[in-house]
């Protein structure tokens, strides 16, 4: 009975040996097995794409990583020089923020005129609708009014096959004419960092004709 009892023990231990070990594994894993290498190895995460910093690498990419781009706009000639005065009464530095500039490609028309007065103005748009055509008065700009808009188009092609059409209607004095269109000024920070962003936002509306929000990409002259 005793040796029967020893020989169970002797067993006993050397099972727990054996599965200390990891002898007895796949069936049995080890204790402590995912924290032993190679396994540890195996479960990292692309270990090489941690990168360690210095405390001034930190800070300056924290702080990149604050700033966002702001812009105010679109304004007319006027109302950008109210926005760029406003910017500075409210103390923003005038190197933080910069204006762009961007001209739209003009518009064409098909164009009566210009009339010599008003009586020669009003004897045209009767002719016109005797004809039952479409037609707008032009007020300006100086050098084509008053005068009298038929359609206006976006590239000259469809206002060369729109004044075909017309003059094929009977319409013997149109004309194409382009219209220049007015500039438009936008007010951008490229990288406004998180006082400044605070600075800008508090510029709005009525102090300036538009507030400021994130900037869209467009072509700048």
């Amino acid at each position: 009975m005793l040796r029967t009892l020893v020989a169970a023990l002797l067993l006993a231990n050397l099972l727990f040996f054996a599965w200390a070990r990891g002898w007895l594994a796949p069936a049995l894993q080890a204790p402590h097995h995912g924290e032993r290498e190679p396994e540890r190895m195996a479960a990292q995460v692309k270990p090489q794409s941690v990168t360690l910093f210095t405390p001034q690498a930190a800070s300056a990419a924290l702080a990149a990583a604050s700033t966002t781009c702001l812009e105010a706009g679109p304004f007319n000639d006027a109302e950008v020089q109210a926005a760029e005065a406003a910017l500075e009464s409210a103390s923003v530095p005038a190197r933080s923020w910069t204006r762009q500039d961007l001209v739209a490609a003009p518009s064409w028309l098909v164009y009566m005129g210009k009339f010599a007065d008003t009586t020669a103005l009003r004897a045209k748009e009767d002719e016109l609708k005797r004809m039952k055509l479409n037609f707008e008065e032009l007020r300006a700009p100086a050098d084509l009014a008053p005068g009298l808009v038929l359609s206006r188009h976006e590239t000259r092609e469809a206002a060369d096959a729109a004044l075909a059409q017309v003059t094929q209607h009977g319409v013997r004095t149109a004309r194409l004419a382009s219209l220049p269109a007015p500039a438009q000024h936008w007010l951008r920070a490229a990288r406004a960092d998180t006082e400044l962003q605070a600075r800008l936002k508090a510029v709005k509306p009525p102090i300036i004709a538009s507030e400021f929000g994130p900037c869209s990409k467009r072509a700048a002259s």
